[in-house]
């Protein structure tokens, strides 16, 4: 299964606050412990919600929303994509995470990803040959 691993945004975060050398190590060496396990798909950290915008969708309408946004603890900080086989085996991984905003409460949220699966039969043969392709389409944009 895989599970999407949130970092929740803090004060500092949003203030535009970067890692300490130690914290960017300790991460290093804690992603290269995914790596090796192949657990980690993929991740990042993400700018502070000031550099964002949002696009809402409303009555057919679309209107663009600068940031800053309100309540930090509902923002992103970061995330990362994992392969594990349980949520059991995610949440022993995220509890071997380093501190991610020391010296703040930190929250990381770990949530499944939709598999085609959960779809059920409204999920077409279609609409699987489809997404299908898509993501064969996207595997051979990120070989060199």
């Amino acid at each position: 299964m895989r599970v999407m691993v949130i970092v929740k945004a803090t004060k500092n975060s949003e203030a535009g606050a970067m890692p300490s050398e130690e914290l960017l190590t300790a991460m290093g060496k804690y992603n290269e412990e995914l790596v090796k396990a192949g657990v980690m798909l993929g991740g990042d950290g993400l700018h502070p919600s000031a550099k964002g915008q949002r696009v809402l969708f409303s009555g057919g309408k679309k209107t663009v929303v600068d940031g800053p946004f309100a309540e930090t603890k509902e923002l992103i900080a970061g995330y990362w994509l994992w392969q594990v086989k349980t949520m059991a085996e995610a949440v022993e991984w995220a509890r071997r995470c380093p501190d991610p905003m020391p010296g703040e409460e930190a929250i990381l949220e770990l949530r499944p990803v939709f598999e085609a699966e959960d779809f059920g039969a409204d999920f077409t043969p279609e609409l699987r040959a489809q997404e299908e392709s898509l993501r064969r389409e996207l595997e051979q944009q990120r070989k060199p």
